[in-house]
């Protein structure tokens, strides 16, 4: 699989990869994370542009999380409403909420690296709350640069194991997201003791 990837950069360089990371910020499974590792390799090996790699993922993945906070913004109460139709997705929803009022800016800056699937989530609810753009922006900015930098990094760095590297990091990626999830909800859960305590 790691193959067809290696042929789209080849092919379409950074523009491919800004459009990868554009489209995964959008709820869209598409393996950008591979796309990235794909990008650094071919830095490594003197074929592709470091700042056209890493300008390309950067610039994608934050006009995703733009549209996706827009999409939040005018989608507002009645776009949560029909996204908590089905309980699969209001729950994912109530938690990119949950996230958003116990951490704010933070939240979103762990959503787009720690914890990136629930990164779109986010986006739409930072929109849905009313946070101001400027806020978002430089909080997700900052996030994206750290994701961008990590798996472009990893790529250049690795570039002779990619195939075992992309399955490490599936792995990992899912234990991180776990791991600051169940962090999250210990420091909530905490803040309502010590708040429960104080008003008894």
């Amino acid at each position: 699989m790691i193959d067809l990837f290696f042929e789209l950069v080849s092919g379409y360089g950074a523009i491919v990869i800004a459009l990868a990371t554009f489209l995964s910020c959008l709820f869209l499974p598409v393996p950008s994370s591979v796309m990235m590792l794909a990008g650094g390799a071919f830095v490594a090996s003197g074929d592709m542009s470091l700042i056209a790699v890493l300008g390309g993922a950067f610039t994608g993945a934050v006009l995703g999380d733009q549209v996706g906070y827009r999409i939040g913004r005018w989608g507002g109460p009645r776009l949560s409403a029909w996204l908590a139709r089905r309980p699969g997705r209001a729950a994912v929803l109530a938690r990119a909420q949950a996230t958003l009022r116990h951490w704010g800016g933070v939240g979103v800056f762990f959503s787009t690296w720690a914890v990136a699937p629930l990164g779109p989530w986010v986006n739409v609810a930072a929109g849905g709350a009313g946070m101001s753009a400027l806020r978002f922006t430089i909080w997700d900015m900052a996030g994206e640069a750290i994701w961008v930098t990590l798996y472009v990094g990893l790529g250049y760095s690795f570039a002779a194991n990619l195939d075992m590297l992309a399955s490490t990091l599936g792995n990992a990626v899912g234990a991180l997201s776990a791991g600051v999830v169940a962090l999250l909800l210990g420091w909530v859960l905490i803040r309502r003791v010590h708040r429960d305590q104080a008003n008894a």
